[in-house]
């Protein structure tokens, strides 16, 4: 579908991967932490969302974090805005694009000042407990290499850099670095994995294929979810299945593919459609795989993620800049691009990096 032997059509891939990833963060903000797919799809008329909303939209203007209470997640945003997850990324899409003349190694160092001034003025997301905790370190004094929490979340912040760095070992130095605030090896390891991978797909190889090359090369736990994804898939697309005849099937499918975490609150907290790697990336994956082949591929991909709750917002992230990587951004809707607040904004700064840059 897509190849490098242009530039043209380099550039629309590396947009694509970028803006496959806002927006389909986007589209999550609404429904970011509702954990109830059936309440989703009632609230949103019964058919996939079509149009960016502000949070909790439809639902009361709150949503129901299993284990954080409901709640307005991200009190300062509005449709067409992005949450945490995208504002991360615009955040390292800023750091980059000043420091694109020449280009140079990523340094957490370099980026801490802009991203404290970030979160002091206006953040308007919500703040996650690895932000807060490594924003006191810094206050604090903390050495850069002993910055960030043991929390297992998934938080991919690096999509910018596909635009800036060729080679796959430099775009995982910044994978990992750009999660300063976590430490634990399989949020990481996540974020390495999707670098790996969209760096393959723009470079020509097939989605699955860059996907199974990847698990081989990181192996244990990343080949073991990336099988459980694939059987996942593959028994929701076959019609035999029970699972296929089920009205959530992605819902369902999602939810099976990690334990259920009962911590002692009202409810157990349905880890598959949670933060924790182990739910989000083989999430991920399952929806990459089912609509790479589709028509209209990566508008399905992104709205059928966000109709399934929970952090649908990290789980876009993955699944837009692998799917926009491999369609384009011309695979984009018109109007999800004329309606995200910040579209003009980041293409500004993305033609400032250096695998895109216009003189």
């Amino acid at each position: 579908m897509n190849t490098l032997s242009n530039e043209n059509l380099k550039e629309k891939n590396i947009k694509g991967a970028f803006f496959g990833a806002i927006v389909g963060d986007a589209l999550c903000l609404g429904s970011h932490y509702e954990y109830d797919a059936k309440k989703i799809y009632e609230a949103y008329g019964q058919k996939p969302i079509e149009k960016f909303m502000s949070p909790g939209e439809m639902m009361g203007g709150e949503t129901h974090g299993i284990g954080w209470g409901q709640r307005n997640y991200h009190p300062g945003k509005s449709a067409g805005g992005t949450t945490d997850y995208g504002d991360y990324n615009i955040v390292v899409l800023e750091h980059l694009a000043a420091t694109s003349n020449p280009p140079r190694t990523f340094s957490v160092q370099e980026l801490i000042p802009h991203w404290m001034n970030r979160l002091e003025n206006a953040w308007g997301s919500w703040i996650c407990t690895m932000t807060k905790e490594t924003y006191s370190q810094v206050k604090h004094g903390t050495r850069i290499e002993n910055l960030g929490g043991i929390s297992n979340a998934m938080a991919i912040r690096h999509v910018a850099a596909h635009g800036y760095y060729e080679n796959e070992d430099e775009l995982v130095d910044v994978a990992r670095k750009a999660m300063f605030t976590h430490k634990d090896f399989s949020a990481l390891g996540g974020g390495e994995f999707f670098a790996r991978v969209t760096h393959r797909v723009l470079r020509g190889v097939n989605p699955r294929d860059a996907i199974e090359e990847v698990a081989i090369l990181m192996g244990g736990f990343f080949e073991d979810k990336t099988k459980q994804a694939i059987a996942k898939y593959e028994e929701e697309a076959n019609p035999d299945s029970q699972l296929s005849k089920e009205q959530f099937s992605d819902d369902l499918a999602l939810t099976s593919m990690a334990r259920l975490w009962d911590i002692g609150r009202s409810e157990p907290i349905k880890v598959g459609k949670a933060s924790p790697t182990e739910g989000t990336l083989p999430g991920s994956i399952y929806f990459i795989l089912k609509y790479a082949n589709k028509e209209d591929g990566l508008k399905k991909a992104l709205q059928a993620n966000a109709m399934v709750g929970g952090d649908n917002a990290s789980r876009a992230i993955a699944i837009g800049m692998v799917l926009g990587a491999y369609f384009g951004v011309d695979a984009i809707p018109k109007q999800w691009k004329e309606t995200l607040t910040q579209w003009e904004y980041c293409e500004n700064l993305l033609n400032k990096l250096p695998l895109i840059k216009r003189d």
